[in-house]
């Protein structure tokens, strides 16, 4: 792990002195390092596991044991007509199958007679079943079976997100690259056209060439010139996008300092960062992608769902037995002859409501479906572009590299013409302004390649773990 720490204090060296002599280089993989690590979005995202971890916990709380007493007391005009006492403690389980015990004692001058129990009260334990509705699926069941789905969907929606930040960080920073590139072009020929005139001009005062030849070299150091200023706008605004993604630790933003400049050499370092090193088309699986596995718990959630609505078609049967003692230290006090059990059973008669929540189930979980297969697709297609689109460019770099090699030779080749006299200014400046062109033509090609790279890292969704 790179050490983010010193990089913050050379960015609180960089508030504090202002102007700097020296230039500071900003690291692709320590800004990218530095936006994972602080940027209140990826912090953001780290929140969907929490919320993931809370919904579990939320859910597992519908298995836990309960303890419910229930203390009634009643006096009018000198009698006490009751006083109730029922304490229970419930054990819920997985199934439809609830275990508890209960403590009941009552008093008075007028109980009803099924409530008289003995004056040290009465013990039961017991069980309760659900044979209809809910013995293999209820609503604590669901939910919480759909908690563990959620928080795996938390975890791919959270590397969704990361990776979207990251992505749009990374974009952020080619582009302070390409227009750094740009006005460093600019500067080495506004320089070039500086030493140019000076000697045209020289030339001139001594007659060796005519005086009109020092117009023309001027015109082209102020073009030059123009070109820098443009390029320096462009620098600086680009510069203002990058300090978007650049906070403190405690949420203060980062103002990128003009000494601050990119790594013009990150080719070698943008497949590793990323972690799109070694990833050739034929050895991606789509099914590990971070959006369908998503997808696919929401499915799953959706499928639970279901099954659950399909259950309440099902007659509601509820079974009770609980042994009743006075003696609860004694095991064999328990005995079935002394017992407190029922049924229950309830049954709507159209089920309309069921139904129609039913079929609701049936077209959520048939439309996550179909995003499912949609999602499927699109990344397949967009996975593959970007493949060919990367085949291509390697193409186009190794193709532009050759151009401008070739208008840089015939610019010496012009300049050493026009020192035996048998070329003119005009030449050199128009060999100069297509070498130039061809310059800015190569940084495009190769900021281009390196969005393409950007796009392969944001379409495999990939949550680089070595930042």
């Amino acid at each position: 792990m790179r050490n983010y720490s010193v990089f913050l204090f050379f960015v609180w060296c960089i508030m504090l002195s202002g102007q700097a002599q020296d230039s500071i280089v900003l690291r692709f993989n320590e800004y990218l390092g530095y936006v994972k690590k602080y940027h209140p979005i990826t912090k953001q995202a780290e929140l969907q596991l929490g919320i993931g971890q809370a919904n579990l916990m939320k859910a597992r709380g519908g298995f836990d044991p309960k303890i419910e007493v229930d203390y009634d007391q009643k006096q009018f005009k000198g009698s006490e007509y009751y006083e109730r006492l029922n304490a229970t403690f419930k054990i819920p389980t997985w199934y439809g199958i609830e275990f508890k015990g209960n403590y009941e004692q009552n008093e008075g001058q007028f109980l009803n007679p099924s409530e008289f129990v003995p004056s040290d009260g009465l013990y039961s334990a017991g069980v309760s079943i659900s044979v209809g509705q809910g013995l293999w699926i209820n609503e604590r069941m669901a939910t919480l079976k759909k908690a563990k789905f959620f928080r795996n969907q938390s975890k791919a929606d959270r590397d969704l997100l990361v990776n979207q930040i990251l992505y749009e960080a990374t974009l952020a920073y080619f582009d302070w690259l390409k227009a750094y590139n740009e006005a460093m072009i600019y500067q080495n020929f506004l320089n070039n056209a500086k030493i140019r005139f000076e000697g045209i001009k020289s030339s001139a005062s001594a007659g060796d060439i005519a005086a009109i030849d020092t117009v023309e070299a001027k015109i082209a150091m102020q073009s030059r010139k123009l070109g820098l200023e443009q390029a320096n706008v462009k620098l600086m605004n680009r510069s203002l996008e990058l300090s978007n993604f650049l906070w403190l630790n405690d949420g203060i933003p980062i103002e990128l300092q003009p000494n601050v400049i990119p790594d013009t050499d990150i080719e070698g370092d943008i497949d590793i960062t990323l972690e799109i090193l070694g990833k050739p088309l034929d050895s991606f699986t789509i099914e590990n992608h971070p959006k369908l596995k998503s997808l696919g718990y929401k499915i799953d959630g959706l499928r639970v769902e279901k099954r659950l609505k399909a259950n309440r078609l099902l007659p509601t049967i509820d079974l009770e037995y609980n042994f009743l003692t006075e003696t609860p230290e004694l095991i064999n006090s328990f005995e079935t002859e002394q017992y407190k059990g029922g049924i229950n059973f309830q049954l709507p008669l159209f089920l309309r409501k069921e139904r129609g929540e039913l079929k609701l189930a049936k077209f959520k979980l048939q439309d996550a479906q179909y995003d499912f297969d949609n999602a499927q697709i699109q990344l397949e297609n967009k996975i593959l572009a970007v493949y060919r689109e990367l085949d291509s460019f390697g193409m186009q770099n190794t193709l532009i590299d050759e151009i401008v090699g070739n208008y840089n030779t015939l610019l010496i080749a012009e300049e050493r013409k026009f020192s035996f006299g048998e070329s003119s200014l005009f030449l050199i400046n128009s060999r100069e302004s297509k070498l130039i062109d061809a310059e800015m033509k190569r940084i495009e090609v190769q900021n281009k390649y390196y969005v393409t790279k950007a796009k392969l890292f944001n379409s495999l969704a990939v949550n680089p773990q070595n930042l």
